[in-house]
């Protein structure tokens, strides 16, 4: 059975999300399409404004087949980190094809671009140097990348389908990429066309705007029920932040002197917001300080970090009978598990995850998540 991977978080699912699956299915007919899901916390360091059972409700009844969950240690993390999870996932799955959007729209050059970063030995020599004065990781890639080929790439999404395209060349990956052009602006803020960014439908949400004609139906039943803002989070966090003070250094992603900076702020900031602008400076990103503080909330260790290096099962979340014979077919030719629920295997990332889910049901006020997280099996779209 051929297959067709999409990478996704859909925080919110909206009409992107919904042109790109169906863009996906046009140019891949016949294929059976996997997600692999950010589940309740993402790659910018945001809890999921729906929960992972509600994305994947959505995402089966818009014509997902099979939809697998990124596990927190990758989903939580930079792009590389996060890519190579997602491209792992979709390897071991012997997936055929990858489509992601991009600013660019043009594979090739993502493809030239990875070449640069791989073979040409001035590459980190050069990224180095934008590092050493100042600049945060993904401006010294995008520099480093600008002064040895001349394009300049920046955008978010190019910038990730690198580090998909990057993966899948690391781990001799079959899979073929391709990119979808974005037509809106990643970063908007503003509701201005029937596709607008999920960054501007979540601003909405928290402004009580009324977003229904930027997202499907199913979609907006779900958002009119109980969702997370990030702001719901903060007196959690700021609590242990206190509690751990003087060890806020274990946790993974705070670099060096960081600690200092949370120590200063933490008392004087009146919400997330706040406290990431009071620390973030040209070498630490918004996104890099929002993840930080993710894996404090979630007592993620840059001990424990060291023993997440790769997937260690594949967990899934919902299918439709497609989605389950392609599972039958795939699961004697690979060699991790398969599971549906915790207690189908023993594993530390597995508890990991459990922990992370706990915490976000916590933030929610949604109890019924953990009832669900320990007990539910996949979501089976008849």
């Amino acid at each position: 059975m051929k297959s067709v991977g999409i990478i996704c978080e859909y925080n919110p699912f909206h009409n992107g999300h919904l042109f790109h699956l169906n863009k996906t299915k046009e140019l891949y007919p016949d294929h059976i399409v996997v997600l692999v899901l950010g589940g309740s916390f993402l790659q910018r360091g945001n809890p999921s404004i729906l929960n992972k059972w509600d994305k994947t409700s959505i995402a089966l009844n818009y014509g997902a087949d099979l939809v697998i969950e990124l596990p927190f240690p990758f989903a939580s993390q930079s792009a590389d980190i996060f890519a190579k999870g997602a491209i792992q996932i979709l390897n071991t799955l012997k997936v055929d094809n990858l489509v992601f959007g991009s600013e660019k729209g043009d594979v090739k050059l993502l493809e030239n671009l990875v070449d640069c970063q791989l073979n040409n030995k001035d590459y980190e020599k050069t990224v180095k140097k934008y590092l050493d004065k100042g600049i945060n990781y993904p401006t010294a890639l995008s520099k480093a990348l600008n002064d040895l080929t001349d394009f300049n790439i920046k955008e978010p999404n190019d910038l990730l389908g690198i580090s998909y395209i990057k993966e899948i060349k690391k781990q001799i990956s079959n899979i073929k990429p391709f990119c979808i052009k974005r037509t809106n602006d990643y970063h908007s803020l503003e509701l201005d066309d029937q596709i607008s960014s999920a960054t501007s439908i979540r601003k909405a949400l928290k402004e009580n705007k009324d977003i229904k004609s930027f997202v499907p139906d199913l979609t907006f039943q779900y958002l009119t029920g109980n969702i997370v803002i990030v702001d719901k989070y903060f007196d959690y966090l700021k609590y242990k932040i206190v509690s751990s003070i003087d060890n806020l250094s274990i946790y993974q992603t705070v670099d060096e002197g960081l600690e200092n900076s949370i120590k200063k702020y933490i008392l004087t900031s009146n919400n997330l917001e706040e406290l990431i602008m009071n620390i973030k400076t040209k070498r630490y990103t918004y996104n890099k300080l929002n993840r930080m503080f993710t894996h404090i909330l979630c007592n993620f260790t840059k001990e424990e970090a060291k023993n997440f290096s790769n997937i260690e099962y594949i967990k899934v979340l919902g299918f439709n009978s497609k989605g389950q014979t392609f599972l039958n077919n795939i699961k004697k030719n690979i060699d991790i598990p398969i599971i549906t629920k915790y207690s189908d295997i023993e594993n530390k990332m597995l508890d990991l995850e459990f922990r992370v889910n706990s915490i976000y049901a916590s933030i929610s006020n949604n109890n019924d998540l953990i009832e669900l997280e320990y007990k539910s099996k996949p979501i089976i779209k008849k």
